[in-house]
């Protein structure tokens, strides 16, 4: 799943005038870049994140993409910001990772993401999955578990695809804060219910994503 990096760039900290200075952070998806993994119906209800295995782990990430876009974070405050800026390895349609073995070793500040982590980087977008059973909630309609599809998280209008700008090596780091954006930090606005066994999904478990888990 995502996890930031702190990157310190001081082109970007005096480019920006508030935030005073910036730390661009690169998220990394845990499952950026796997399909749909058999495992256990629902283990997300009855299995703490330190209880997941690897397949669960990796199956948990929607691939919306929010936690690969590059962050700026304010030193002064804490407060991180989005962009709309794609990491490098990032492909702003599948909204995956195009070298998920390797991408620890190509983006340096690329962290990897851990049970012990997810609480503690409040930057992650509220719908992300990860946050949400760290917090005892459940997974939204247009997750690939709940819909049964890849393509759900997209159609419903929640990840990366068609809001990214440029990608980090096309734009000069002074620039980052120009490109600072709200959307990826907030909860969706309204998703689309336009896939049919999403539909029919949600309609099911209308109200349930704030059920506590077994």
């Amino acid at each position: 799943m995502p996890q930031p990096s702190p990157r310190a760039n001081s082109n970007a900290a005096k480019a920006m005038a508030k935030p005073k200075v910036a730390n661009p952070i690169a998220g990394e998806a845990g499952g950026a870049n796997s399909k749909l993994t058999p495992v256990g119906a629902h283990f997300w209800k009855h299995k703490t994140l330190e209880e997941l295995n690897s397949a669960e782990w990796e199956s948990l990430c929607d691939g919306c993409g929010r936690c690969c876009l590059v962050k700026l974070e304010d030193e002064d405050s804490g407060i991180v910001y989005f962009t709309d800026i794609g990491c490098k390895l990032f492909d702003s349609f599948s909204c995956r990772c195009m070298d998920y073995a390797r991408r620890l070793r190509k983006v340096r500040d690329c962290i990897r993401l851990t049970p012990a982590k997810v609480l503690a980087f409040r930057w992650l977008p509220p719908s992300c999955a990860y946050r949400l059973v760290a917090e005892g909630r459940d997974l939204p309609w247009w997750h690939p578990l709940v819909s049964g599809t890849q393509t759900s998280v997209h159609e419903a209008g929640i990840s990366a695809r068609g809001r990214v700008s440029l990608m980090e090596n096309e734009v000069e780091p002074a620039d980052y804060p120009s490109h600072i954006v709200a959307w990826p930090g907030k909860w969706p606005n309204k998703p689309r219910r336009g896939h049919t066994g999403a539909s029919r999904i949600a309609k099911s478990q209308k109200g349930a994503t704030t059920d506590k888990k077994l």
